[in-house]
């Protein structure tokens, strides 16, 4: 493919990218976190401007943005509801024109997939979607690296997600899966499925790709799965329903007797953090020899960098 054809685009989910193209970021991720483990100095952002919006919280995605555009000579400016009149007192399409006319780039992390779409419709510059309600598409990203870093190429293993369906990981996880001929199966409770619009559309993508997608509410599913996957019961937001949350996916906690149903040896344990120990995942298997939740943490910066390496035509 032409990377130049990547200059200037926003992520906004990965719907809106090709396999080829998904496949070109996982390269130059590679590659950056090559030279960073040969501790190679790069200024490759000198001179360019990162606005960083933050309606959530965030340790991995912000620290992830703040490091990969500031070592990279750029300056990154964080801003939170408390600093700016995001959708407040100023309408988000001022906001959005205004930030375009003074940064290079612009990352949004909040709670409607509405809000980053109107940033990027209005800017003028690329918009990265670092967390909504619907999706999570940089997060995933590092998944697939993560995934290939134990395996190869991520086309044709098979990927668990065990947990609620509806969240923005799985939804993500879903697509990229889709794009990139990964069988991906979601185990979940029929009440937490994910919306059947985009399931119709993975479903179609994965016709294409070769993919399997499977949705189930049953554990013993994770069979010979290469990853298996997880994340809180109780996303951002949706505190009031802790109790109803922990009372229905309880039985989809991923324990140790839960990873030996893969009947692998070398399944992993993903996770996207923070996690509650004890609740979504036992404290075994997280701090244990199948983990590599630490390996996806670092893996944000290395997929963030090469995300702003593309888009800024680098």
């Amino acid at each position: 493919m032409d990377p130049t054809t990547l200059k200037g685009r926003s992520l906004l989910t990965w719907l809106d990218y090709t396999a080829e193209e998904i496949r070109y970021f996982l390269e130059v991720s590679k590659q950056v976190k090559a030279e960073s483990q040969r501790h190679e100095v790069h200024r490759r952002f000198e001179g360019k401007t990162l606005a960083l919006l933050f309606e959530k919280r965030s340790t991995r995605t912000r620290c992830a943005f703040e490091t990969a555009f500031g070592e990279e000579g750029g300056h990154p400016v964080f801003l939170s509801t408390a600093d700016i009149q995001l959708g407040a007192k100023e309408s988000i399409e001022d906001t959005a024109r205004v930030l375009g006319r003074m940064f290079s780039a612009i990352q949004f992390r909040g709670f409607k997939q509405a809000t980053v779409e109107t940033l990027a419709h209005y800017s003028g510059v690329p918009v990265y979607n670092g967390l909504t309600d619907d999706f999570h598409p940089t997060q995933v990203l590092a998944d697939i690296q993560t995934l290939e870093e134990q395996y190869g190429p991520a086309t044709g293993k098979k990927l668990c997600f065990v947990g609620d369906g509806r969240n923005n990981v799985a939804r993500s996880l879903m697509v990229i899966c889709a794009k990139l001929g990964v069988h991906f199966t979601l185990i979940t409770p029929p009440s937490l499925n994910p919306d059947p619009d985009l399931t119709t559309r993975c479903t179609a993508i994965a016709q294409v790709s070769g993919a399997q997608l499977r949705i189930t509410p049953d554990t013993a599913e994770v069979e010979g799965a290469h990853a298996v996957y997880t994340d809180v019961w109780v996303s951002m937001g949706e505190e009031a329903k802790k109790e109803e949350r922990i009372r229905l996916l309880r039985p989809y906690q991923v324990n140790q007797a839960l990873m030996d149903k893969t009947g692998r040896k070398d399944s992993i344990f993903l996770h996207c953090l923070p996690a509650i120990k004890g609740e979504e995942v036992s404290s075994g298997v997280i701090d244990g020899s199948q983990s590599r939740a630490w390996d996806q943490a670092e893996n944000r910066k290395h997929t963030i960098k090469a995300l702003l390496l593309a888009t800024l035509g680098y």
